[in-house]
């Protein structure tokens, strides 16, 4: 496998794990560049939600220890998601349809990265979201998130900043989870479609280079580099990646 790939992989999990999210869209803009954007959605989904599952992983117990997560904030979501998300990976679209849902959510990935305030800002809880809301949104993003192949956290962390529903920090750690359960959700749910295509001898390498990633990425929070400095570089590749998918799409 190609260093410069690992290398990618290994960075995107840094600055993903540093907000709190596993890093499925930059794995997935990544991916979109390289030899691997002709496979099938599902082997794509399926092998981005396993490396999303480990960053996750790292990224929640990371800021859960460190008192940034909320139960009650988060369950609603959680449980409104499971079963959304598990349609969503259950379900089989068209390729060009695929295309289309992932340029939009690798451009949308971009915009926030560029308009999202800091994570390491402080602030305190406003009052929660109602138990409508959250299943509301829950679902929307389970569903999206299983279509796509991601773990939804560049939707639910923006609304809840957006709504003050907690600062950015706990945000971070609720992402984590929400991501984590959507992508074994996603995962299960196109395991279901009697299609599991997980190639381990291409998923070790990238496995090794995401726990790298999102350790260092997730203790280091912020980063070493500016928050302003890392949103550009990321979103240059997010808007790349997705310009090099509908490009194809339309023959260009």
């Amino acid at each position: 496998m190609e260093l410069l790939l690992l290398a990618s992989i290994c960075l995107i999990a840094i600055l993903y794990s540093s907000v709190g999210h596993g890093g499925a869209s930059g794995y997935l803009a990544v991916l979109s560049l390289t030899i691997y954007a002709t496979q099938d959605p599902i082997w794509l989904k399926q092998h981005v939600w396993s490396l999303n599952l480990i960053v996750a992983s790292i990224a929640f117990f990371t800021y859960k220890s460190s008192g940034f997560f909320s139960w009650k904030l988060t369950i609603p979501f959680i449980v409104a998601s499971i079963p959304a998300a598990m349609v969503g990976g259950y379900l089989k679209i068209d390729n060009g349809i695929y295309d289309t849902l992932l340029s939009i959510t690798l451009i949308f990935a971009s915009w926030k990265l560029l308009t999202t305030k800091k994570i390491d800002s402080e602030g305190v809880f406003v009052r929660p979201p109602t138990m409508q809301i959250s299943i509301v949104i829950g679902i929307i993003i389970g569903l999206l998130s299983g279509i796509i192949g991601v773990g939804g956290g560049i939707f639910l962390s923006p609304i809840i900043l957006l709504f003050g529903w907690s600062d950015a920090k706990t945000a971070a750690g609720v992402a984590a989870a929400f991501i984590w359960v959507n992508s074994a959700s996603g995962m299960v749910g196109s395991s279901l479609s009697g299609e599991l295509l997980l190639e381990f001898d291409f998923l070790l390498p990238l496995g090794v280079a995401v726990v790298i990633g999102g350790l260092v990425g997730s203790k280091i929070g912020s980063g070493v580099l500016s928050q302003k400095t890392v949103r550009i570089l990321l979103s240059s590749v997010l808007i790349i990646a997705a310009l090099k998918r509908i490009l194809d799409l339309i023959g260009v």
